[in-house]
């Protein structure tokens, strides 16, 4: 069973993001950059799968500059087994990404997707759902736990009633929930063998996708600062403050 997994390069979770001074977007200047969390778990997800034996092939994926190359060595080093390149210098919007995907599993014809369920930089989760319309293939989603089998999924997703169980056909599209598993750290001699070991790169526009963007970005600014607190005597004062507020 071959397993594809999608990874994104994006803005280390611990640094605080800074916008552009002309508000076109988030500065990524001397900015730390790692790999995704929630592809981190698909990442993971797929080699327990392959330790288990039920996978034979992991398969990392990561559309994106030269850079993201680190990305996917990451990936390497956490136990996939080939990693794949689809470069561009835009940021592409999540169809694209999905139509990008589609080409490569049109040429990898891999048995399942796992894929982190949104990345941290846009919050769209959309590109898994995307990709298993294009595909026309079986879904789960927000997936915390995956039994995968020769011809179907067992997969445990997380909706807000508790954990929704879901019979899926292999091929199929599963997204990653944070309560998947904890990924796990990859070891020195496993990151030095990740460095030398070569990856397929392949130009987006030789796929013949069309990755027009379908968005514009009016402006882009910070939060507003979060006012400070005040302490009250009871809880009828409380509930004034809240009443006051327009919170109740």
């Amino acid at each position: 069973m071959k397993v594809l997994v999608p990874v994104k390069r994006v803005i280390d979770y611990n640094v605080k993001a800074r916008v552009k001074s002309d508000q076109s977007g988030v500065d990524l200047a001397n900015v730390k950059m790692s790999m995704n969390p929630f592809c981190e778990i698909a990442v993971e997800e797929a080699v327990r799968q392959k330790e288990k034996g039920v996978a034979t092939e992991v398969v990392a994926v990561s559309i994106g500059p030269i850079q993201a190359q680190e990305t996917l060595r990451t990936a390497l080093a956490m136990g996939a087994d080939r990693a794949i390149l689809i470069q561009t210098d835009q940021d592409p919007e999540p169809l694209a990404v999905a139509k990008l995907l589609a080409a490569i599993i049109g040429e990898e014809s891999p048995d399942v997707v796992i894929m982190g369920k949104q990345a941290i930089d846009g919050d769209n989760n959309a590109t898994g759902q995307m990709l298993a319309a294009l595909l026309d293939w079986p879904q789960a989603t927000f997936a915390n736990s995956i039994e995968l089998n020769a011809g179907d999924a067992k997969v445990g997703r997380e909706v807000d009633g508790g954990i929704q169980t879901l019979d899926v056909t292999l091929p199929a599209i599963i997204t990653a929930d944070l309560r998947l598993n904890e990924p796990r750290y990859a070891s020195l001699p496993n990151i030095m063998k990740a460095k030398k070991k070569p990856l397929d790169v392949k130009d987006a526009a030789s796929l013949g996708v069309d990755t027009a963007p379908r968005l514009k970005v009016i402006k882009v600014t910070e939060p507003p600062k979060r006012g400070g607190g005040i302490k009250v005597e009871s809880a009828a004062d409380l509930v004034t403050n809240l009443k006051t507020a327009g919170v109740l």
